[in-house]
């Protein structure tokens, strides 16, 4: 067998271990105390918002921002992201030009800053629903497309239509509908 097969077959041999030893027992947690969390762990990346990191922390900076704790990252971060925002979308060229959301650079760029999801403990958990707007973050929601509209698409979603868009409007393969709710690889 050359090397690339037997790698395939190991990481075929592990993920079958791994999904054979799954259970839908929730019952059978073992208790945190059995749990060793000892050692040193090390924050390495960051992605409660998909492509903000990508797209709004300037490059010699990236490192530093993933490994910022949420809580500094908008007091350390907010200008750089302002300052991209208002050179990356013609929707924020004046002051005053506000999203979808009422947010203006500022403050839309303080929210990105922070890159955490917010929750609904109480309503609708969704990226955007057509009402509910950054409420969590459902498996369906089409969360760059969100981004997008909110960062090009102006007060009404309509400025810039071509960037607003891209254009990736479902899955390959339908969700399923129980855990573990992702579609098996192709």
């Amino acid at each position: 067998m050359k090397l690339n097969n037997i790698k395939i077959l190991a990481i075929s041999i592990l993920s079958i271990f791994a999904l054979a030893s799954c259970s839908d027992d929730d019952n059978n947690i073992p208790p945190m105390a059995s749990i060793d969390f000892s050692g040193s762990y090390m924050q390495k990346d960051q992605m409660g918002r998909p492509a903000v990191n990508t797209v709004f922390v300037n490059s010699d900076m990236k490192d530093a921002f993933n490994v910022t704790i949420p809580s500094e990252q908008g007091a350390n971060f907010a200008a750089m992201f302002e300052a991209n925002l208002k050179a990356l979308s013609p929707a924020y060229a004046n002051d005053g030009d506000t999203n979808a959301l009422g947010l203006d650079a500022a403050t839309f760029a303080s929210v990105l800053a922070t890159d955490v999801l917010t929750v609904s403990l109480d309503g609708t958990t969704t990226f955007y629903d057509g009402t509910n707007v950054l409420t969590g973050r459902a498996l369906a929601d089409d969360v760059i497309t969100v981004e997008l509209l909110l960062i090009f698409g102006g007060e009404d979603f309509s400025e810039n239509p071509t960037l607003s868009d891209d254009h990736v409007d479902g899955n390959d393969k339908a969700f399923l509908s129980s855990f573990p709710y992702l579609a098996s690889p192709w």
